[in-house]
């Protein structure tokens, strides 16, 4: 008898079962982006934000008697590398310093109590409450309360109270640590705080954190533009790519200055300021970004995003200064770009351009740092050109040979017509064979396979 015999499902289905096979490896790969910008953001973020402190953060006591070198001095110590206080002599050289950004507190001794000690007195409790939990808690420094006094009764019935000089343009977060410093040493003199605000921000923007929202939006706008120029521009020359890296930049920048202005009234005066400032940024972010898609490809969205988000908006100072981070972000906030355009705006809005040149070198050297990376990209692209078309004369070349080793002689004579056809045959299916196995050779050696 005969059997039949069924069809084997099982060889049936591995071809699918291939195909799910090679796209799950596919897909596992490019997972490989997402997971390490998860881990990237943890670490940047948490690393620069978790545990804000103070580190050697600048402020002063106002006065020139023994007592105000006393009181600096014993905060000093207790401080243990936390505060870094100075004494300035008069009220008009604090508020200098605060506008220079040179500082970030001034403690004004009241003149009845500049003679006695109590000042000092509570200088350890005052470092305890401050330098060890940050900026989180305390009283809040009052918006707008230049020459305004929170001394209550005893403000009105004359006698002097401390007075707080704090610029909350600079840093809420700092002027809320100093404010904590200084608060319980007020209250040994027997009589509140007076906290007057030399720099204030604009009443729409009261924690003065909204540059750094900002600085978000317009970097966003910036480095999702490098993805569209590098993939879908990628056809174009780098010359063009270029100028779209240059042009873009104007469209971010009025974007971002219609935040500022009159969407969200962050600012108050200066848009055109703020709109060069922008430009100036966002082309740094661009320009490099166009430049690294050369090189990078598909990990160039991880790159910029290490570039100009985990490492810049870190530290940036739009939400802590320097001095409330540690050492690395610390000294990434003196030459990132990203603190460049935070720094610059406060100091061409709220400073009176206090500071604002070295803001800007420190923007333009991103700039110039992007050019560069063009000009690298462009010698790279000019040499991968020239490596294809040599690749791409050889191959026609060899193609070319294949093609007239194909191709018989003309047939001098009739009567060898018959057997020479044959030999002609049979010689042109060799010929063919090796000159196949050269193309294919030649091929893989310009390829580098």
């Amino acid at each position: 008898m005969s059997t039949v015999r069924r069809p084997d499902h099982r060889s049936a289905h591995r071809p699918a079962r291939a195909a799910h096979g090679n796209g799950l490896r596919h897909v596992l790969t490019h997972l490989i982006t997402p997971l390490l910008m998860c881990i990237g953001m943890g670490l940047a973020y948490l690393g620069a934000f978790a545990h804000p402190a103070p580190h050697h953060l600048p402020v002063a006591v106002v006065g020139s008697g023994r007592s105000a070198q006393l009181l600096a001095q014993s905060i000093n110590d207790k401080a243990g590398g936390d505060l870094e206080v100075r004494t300035v002599g008069d009220r008009a050289a604090a508020v200098d310093r605060l506008k220079h950004q040179d500082i970030f507190g001034a403690y004004v001794i009241p003149a009845e109590g500049a003679q006695g000690a109590k000042g000092t007195k509570g200088a350890s409790d005052a470092v305890d409450a401050s330098g060890a939990e940050g900026p989180s808690g305390g009283s809040t420094t009052s918006r707008g309360s230049v020459g305004r006094d929170r001394g209550g009764g005893a403000a009105r019935s004359g006698k002097p109270v401390p007075e707080l000089l704090v610029a909350t343009a600079g840093s809420d977060t700092s002027a809320t640590v100093v404010q904590k410093v200084f608060t319980p040493i007020a209250a040994q003199q027997g009589a509140p705080l007076k906290v007057t605000d030399v720099a204030p921000t604009a009443e729409e923007d009261p924690t003065g954190q909204g540059v750094f929202f900002l600085l978000v939006a317009i970097s966003i706008g910036s480095y999702a533009s490098v993805a569209v120029i590098g993939g879908a521009g990628a056809v174009l020359p780098l010359r063009l790519r270029t100028a779209l890296a240059i042009g873009t930049p104007f469209v971010v920048g009025l974007i971002g200055t219609a935040f500022a202005g009159p969407v969200f009234h962050l600012v108050d005066h200066g848009l055109g300021g703020l709109w060069g400032v922008a430009w100036l940024y966002s082309a740094g972010v661009l320009l490099i970004g166009t430049g690294l898609h050369t090189f990078l490809k598909r990990w160039t969205t991880l790159g910029v995003m290490i570039l100009f988000v985990m490492l810049n908006f870190t530290s940036s100072g739009g939400i802590y200064r320097p001095e409330m981070q540690n050492g690395f972000f610390a000294a990434l906030h003196a030459l990132w770009n990203g603190a460049g355009f935070v720094e610059g705006v406060r100091s061409h809005v709220y400073f009176d351009g206090h500071g604002l040149a070295g803001h800007v070198w420190t923007l333009v050297g991103w700039l110039i740092a992007g050019l560069a990376v063009i000009g690298v990209a462009a010698l790279a692209e000019k040499r991968r050109r020239t490596a294809e078309a040599e690749t791409a004369a050889r191959a026609a070349a060899v193609a070319a040979a294949a093609v007239a080793a194909t191709v018989p002689e003309p047939v001098r004579s009739g009567r060898s017509a018959g057997g020479a056809e044959t030999g002609a045959g049979h010689g042109s299916a060799h010929a063919t064979a090796a000159l196949e196995g050269e193309l294919e050779e030649e091929l893989e050696e310009a390829v580098g396979v």
